[in-house]
């Protein structure tokens, strides 16, 4: 792998990232070479530019201040780069917090430095358990 173009994901991916955190969607599309998103917790595909602004707004409007911290980047020999972070956010509904931490799989073109694919691992239900209305006797 080309250290130079091993530097640009690099540097994609932390743009990706730091966008997401402000909200600044217009970014986050740029970092794509084709947007697409697969969540594998729940089996959701968003595919296209139109479907993962969808999903950012969705999954803004349940976690209104979701971001990302604590982000270790690795860099592969075939070329993805691989993040591991802590999501956080605040369920809007319940108010109550959660801190999960995922790994997230960046996917890139032969010779590109633009993402064709951002595939996140999660714990789901340690999500849902920490969101959830607690629950009264």
């Amino acid at each position: 792998m080309d250290r130079d173009l091993q530097e640009r994901r690099l540097a994609t991916v932390r743009e990706h990232m730091d966008a997401e955190n402000r909200l600044d969607f217009d970014t986050v599309i740029a970092t794509f070479a084709r947007p697409r998103y697969e969540l594998m917790a729940s089996g959701r595909v968003f595919d296209g530019e139109d479907d993962v602004r969808g999903y950012f707004a969705q999954s803004r409007r349940v976690f209104p201040d979701q971001r990302n911290e604590n982000a270790v980047l690795h860099a592969t020999h075939d070329g993805a780069v691989v993040a591991e972070f802590d999501l956080l956010g605040t369920h809007r509904d319940t108010g109550r917090a959660f801190r999960s931490r995922m790994v997230a799989f960046f996917f890139f073109d032969e010779g590109g430095d633009r993402i064709t694919c951002e595939r996140v691992y999660f714990d789901r239900a340690s999500i849902d358990e920490q969101t959830r209305e607690p629950q009264r006797d």
